[in-house]
């Protein structure tokens, strides 16, 4: 079994990164295709991919299957994520040994939403109630992790204002988180705003930019709804006044161009929410390389 590398260890290096997404499939012929996207972009030697966890614990199983698949076929440094929703702490202490013994050493550490059909986060008997206490639960008991958690460029829905986000923000820092990665933005200026914020704040580890290739107007509105991130209106009418069929090219070009202002104005790599498809990452890294970036 091979022990993984601390993601904690590459940002020490000062490179920068390039990071995947991917969610557990629902089915069989939905983990063909993930796999199929992961074999695509595996040239391009992503430094990590992440694999996200489902409400309540819904995809345990699954999401340690096929983070062992790519680490073990695919030779992936993995990050898989892990929520408080629906686990006590004895339940999480159970899950990371698991995650290991298995050879894995970074985690994205998460509250996690609401389960389906609820509207308020409600911890357990015996569970986490905030993500910063999944992220010391961590630091304790496995020290040699690698974490990572998430950071809202333009607030978190739930948070009652931006000063309130970052102040949660830096308690999962204090508590001992290595990196950032950030939600989904449009606009760099949100994410450069973001830095400042930050390091107004005294949070100095990395924040890695997270960036959605839009594969539509309407899918794009969506997740802007639940993320409260902003959607230019120049991506939107642009969207509005293709075929639909042009709108994962537009989207596409727009996240690599991105990336290309992201990385030159200093941001340590970029992440993308690859969506288990390949064609809009193809696109964005093709576009990348072609430009030298």
């Amino acid at each position: 079994m091979t022990k993984g590398t601390s993601i904690s260890e590459f940002l020490k290096q000062g490179k920068s990164l390039f990071s995947l997404e991917f969610f557990p499939p629902k089915n069989d012929a939905g983990g063909k295709r993930m796999l199929s996207t992961a074999e695509i972009l595996k040239p391009f030697n992503p430094d990590f991919v992440s694999i996200t966890y489902g409400a309540g614990g819904g995809t345990r199983k699954t999401t340690m299957h096929y983070a062992k698949i790519l680490k073990q076929e695919f030779g992936f440094e993995v990050m898989p994520h892990l929520t408080c929703v629906g686990h006590t702490k004895k339940e999480l202490l159970e899950i990371l040994e698991d995650f290991s013994k298995e050879g894995f050493c970074n985690i994205m550490a998460l509250r996690g939403d609401p389960p389906q059909g609820e509207t308020t986060f409600q911890a357990v008997k015996g569970g986490l109630s905030y993500a910063n206490e999944l992220v010391a639960l961590i630091r304790e008991y496995f020290p040699h992790f690698g974490i990572g958690v998430g950071g809202y460029p333009e607030k978190h829905p739930e948070a009652p204002d931006k000063l309130t986000d970052l102040h949660h923000l830096k308690e999962k820092v204090d508590a001992g988180a290595d990196f950032i990665t950030t939600q989904l933005f449009f606009e760099n200026k949100a994410y450069f705003s973001f830095l400042q914020e930050c390091k107004d704040t005294g949070i100095t580890v990395p924040v890695l930019p997270g960036l959605l290739p839009a594969l539509s107007l309407g899918q794009i509105q969506r997740f802007c709804k639940m993320c409260d991130a902003s959607l230019p209106e120049k991506l939107a009418n642009e969207l509005i006044n293709a075929e639909e069929s042009a709108q994962p090219k537009i989207g596409a070009k727009w996240a690599k161009e991105q990336v290309e202002e992201l990385l030159n104005k200093g941001a340590p790599g970029f992440h993308l929410y690859a969506l288990n498809q390949s064609a809009s990452s193809l696109k964005i890294l093709n576009g990348l390389r072609k430009q030298g970036s």
